[in-house]
């Protein structure tokens, strides 16, 4: 079937003007390719970000919301180069050759930051949840197109639970995979299938190098195991009490980073209910709390900056085994910004509540009216995952500044 999408040609129809999902008074053009209608609503990042190097993956997700409100947001922030609804419409929000901030922290056989290696497609559905006979036909069209643009094997088609990993916390002492279940149904045997996709990745290569560890094993059952094994634990995440904490299931297994979020409610075995930014205790919550997850928030939210005192009592529950790495900063009540290398062991020991976190970050410098923001990190200037520690103690992630907005002395900090 690939082998037919060799040559072809996209058709431009220019000066249609149409109300999108409810966003009306945008210009849109469709182009054709054997078929499928691919209409641009390219972001207002587009023409910000930067050409990628190579494209060796593609990346499938699940927006783990509905039509409108997750086009907003990915259109808005740039967050794929495709956009599949439910009626099976493709819309192109980044062109394929730019960076598109689709998989946040994320390695796939050691290639660190897999958004600069990828291409990304968004799926309207749930990652434990089939999706429709029209996206089935136009996701499989899509992807034969782009696997033979950039000859990518079916075993490079991936899935944003496959690449995205966590930073060492209190509940997982080494950087570790399970961050995410995005895109899980996209490793079933027969999904693939039904997407002409003959191969998939039969192991973890970050798992089996020692870079990172498993931190659900679930999870890497679904995506690894074999057609059987995977529906067994399928189960694990369609049952009644898939989103309830147990002895073996904590709030970050099922919240994952979104655990300490507004939008996630904990509903207590006593019935009262505590919002995920209103917890402070993780470590005596207590077995049977439900979890509740916001439908509209997509499950890829920008690096959380970690607290002592609300994430863990100490560094070490904090930052797990890169307590006292040079890659880990600490951000003083006091005022004061440390790397954990710079630190004694009785004084990492002993860090004030309220000291923040940020684990697995370079430390960029000041902005200065001679050395800017994009000298100090490039085109991650504006990226989620970069911050910016301000005059007035603030910190800010660099999508919410504009680059004129950004003060002097303000200091960056942007992931290793």
């Amino acid at each position: 079937m690939k082998k037919l999408f060799n040559k072809f040609k996209l058709f431009r129809t220019y000066g249609n003007s149409y109300a999108f999902l409810g966003v009306c008074g945008l210009f849109f053009f469709c182009e054709t390719a054997k078929g499928l209608d691919i209409t641009n609503y390219l972001s207002p990042w587009n023409r910000e970000r930067p050409v990628r190097s190579a494209t060796y993956y593609i990346v499938l997700h699940t927006t783990e919301g509905f039509n409108s409100g997750s086009i907003r947001k990915i259109h808005a922030n740039g967050e794929a180069h495709y956009f599949l609804d439910t009626a099976g419409r493709v819309s192109r929000i980044i062109e394929e050759k730019r960076l598109a901030l689709h998989a946040g922290r994320s390695v796939w056989d050691g290639r660190q930051d897999v958004d600069r290696f990828s291409i990304g497609i968004e799926v309207v559905g749930n990652y434990n949840k089939d999706i429709t006979q029209a996206q089935y036909r136009s996701l499989r069209e899509l992807l034969a197109i782009i696997q033979e643009k950039y000859k990518i094997p079916d075993d490079r088609v991936l899935t944003h639970s496959m690449v995205a990993y966590g930073a060492p916390n209190s509940w997982h002492k080494k950087a570790h995979r399970g961050r995410k279940r995005c895109g899980m149904l996209f490793a079933g045997e027969s999904v693939r299938q039904r997407l002409g996709l003959d191969k998939k990745p039969s192991n973890d290569p970050d798992v089996k190098s020692g870079r990172v560890v498993v931190g659900d094993p679930y999870l890497a059952q679904v995506l690894y195991g074999k057609s059987e094994e995977q529906k067994k634990a399928v189960v694990r995440y369609t049952s009644e009490d898939a989103n309830v904490i147990s002895h073996t299931r904590s709030a970050w297994d099922i919240a994952g980073d979104r655990y300490k979020s507004e939008s996630v409610v904990y509903h207590f075995p006593d019935g009262k209910e505590r919002r995920g930014n209103e917890v402070r205790d993780w470590k005596k919550m207590p077995v049977g709390t439900k979890v509740f997850l916001s439908e509209e928030e997509k499950d890829d939210e920008a690096e959380n900056i970690l607290e002592i005192g609300v994430d863990g009592a100490n560094s070490r529950e904090v930052a797990g085994e890169e307590y006292n790495s040079k890659t880990t900063i600490y951000f003083l009540p006091d005022g004061h910004i440390m790397q954990g290398d710079e630190i004694g062991e009785n004084e990492l020991s002993s860090l004030p509540e309220k000291t923040k976190v940020l684990v697995g970050y370079k430390y960029g410098g000041k902005v200065t009216a001679k050395r800017s923001a994009f000298e100090i990190c490039g085109k991650a200037w504006n990226f989620p995952s970069t911050y910016y520690r301000l005059p007035d103690s603030s910190i800010t992630p660099g999508n919410r500044l504009n680059e004129g907005q950004i003060p002097k002395n303000a200091v960056v900090f942007f992931r290793n």
